[in-house]
């Protein structure tokens, strides 16, 4: 089982490639042609929707730092955090579902694929935030 573990850890490294290639098409506009600033930011969204999902596959028994721990130890700090991060994973989700069905080809029917993408990786996030504080929490009642 740990064999497997690690395998999912190395696999989860390849969020940050992900990452740098979603900064890059969100700047890229800037550099080149601003009228391309829909399709971009989709394409970046798309990236840092994959970037996140990877982020899921680490192992949950570690924290990243110590104010991830520090909020992942205190059961009301947990609660806010959680709560936030589920009103963005609706945010992103019924944002793009709502610009996949009532656009039709303008601007935001290219923003709705990389909004939907974002919410995706997001319920992803979510739940390895939950597995985390749980974790956590029980190590420190032991």
């Amino acid at each position: 089982m740990d064999r497997y573990k690690n395998i999912f850890n190395r696999i989860s490294y390849l969020q940050y490639p992900l990452m740098v290639f979603g900064v890059f098409y969100c700047y890229r506009p800037l550099f080149t042609d601003i009228s391309t600033l829909f399709v971009e930011m989709n394409k970046a969204l798309v990236f840092l929707g994959l970037g996140i999902s990877f982020s899921t596959l680490q192992d949950t028994k570690k924290v990243q730092n110590n104010f991830s721990k520090r909020i992942y130890q205190n059961p009301r700090s947990t609660k806010i955090f959680i709560l936030i991060m589920s009103g963005m994973v609706l945010f992103f989700c019924l944002a793009g579902l709502a610009a996949f069905f009532m656009s039709e080809k303008n601007a935001f029917s290219e923003l709705a694929f990389g909004l939907i993408s974002v919410g995706i990786g997001m319920i992803g996030m979510l739940k390895a935030a939950v597995e985390m504080a749980d974790y956590q929490q029980k190590l420190e009642k032991i």
